[in-house]
């Protein structure tokens, strides 16, 4: 008995500290899910804003997502979307700020590899082929190497370098994960007769 009461206020003390740290750590998880399917529900109605063709809404709401929501995958993803519809419909400035924005705070590597080949596509077509070799110089694209030399080449071309744009396309055309290897034949002869 002398040891119950001397053992029990440290083993109540004990009991409570698991508690709450349990009730905690629930809390913590019921939050996390909440804010996951707020975002998603958010994302959804991105999609469908700019799936809708309603590009200023698209845009607003993905702003939204990543303002309240920035540390969720849907921000990313609402930023490339509408990157990619901004893209498409001829802005290429909210299309390079978006796609910079992705680029400065994601985590995921692979993502990155892929942002850095669609920034570089939009300063080309922004006519800054210097901005584009920026990019894509010294990466260690992995899977995506044949995409890089690719996007190499045409910003090479684009600043009048013939000969070093034949190299990064052949370098490309010999790489396994080309998009389009016909439209690659054709940079490549259309370099190489010159």
């Amino acid at each position: 008995i002398a040891w119950l009461r001397e053992s029990g206020p440290w083993m109540l003390a004990a009991v409570l500290a698991v508690l709450l740290g349990y009730g905690g750590w629930r809390y913590w998880q019921n939050q996390q899910t909440r804010t996951a399917l707020a975002a998603e529900l958010r994302y959804e109605q991105v999609l469908s804003a700019l799936n809708q063709g309603n590009l200023p809404l698209g845009s607003t709401l993905a702003d939204r997502l990543v303002k309240d929501y920035p540390n969720t995958p849907y921000a990313a993803q609402a930023d490339l979307m509408a990157a990619r519809v901004a893209v498409q419909n001829d802005q290429l400035p909210d299309a390079a700020t978006r796609l910079r924005h992705v680029l400065d705070t994601t985590h995921d590597e692979e993502m990155k590899l892929l942002v850095r080949l669609r920034l570089a596509r939009v300063l080309l077509g922004e006519n800054q082929p210097d901005e584009a070799l920026k990019l894509v110089e010294g990466v260690q694209s992995g899977a995506f190497a044949s995409r890089y030399a690719e996007v190499r080449g045409d910003a090479l071309l684009a600043k009048g370098d013939r000969a070093g744009a034949l190299q990064a396309y052949r370098s490309a055309r010999a790489g396994a994960d080309t998009l389009d290897g016909q439209l690659l034949d054709l940079k490549i002869e259309d370099l190489a007769r010159s």
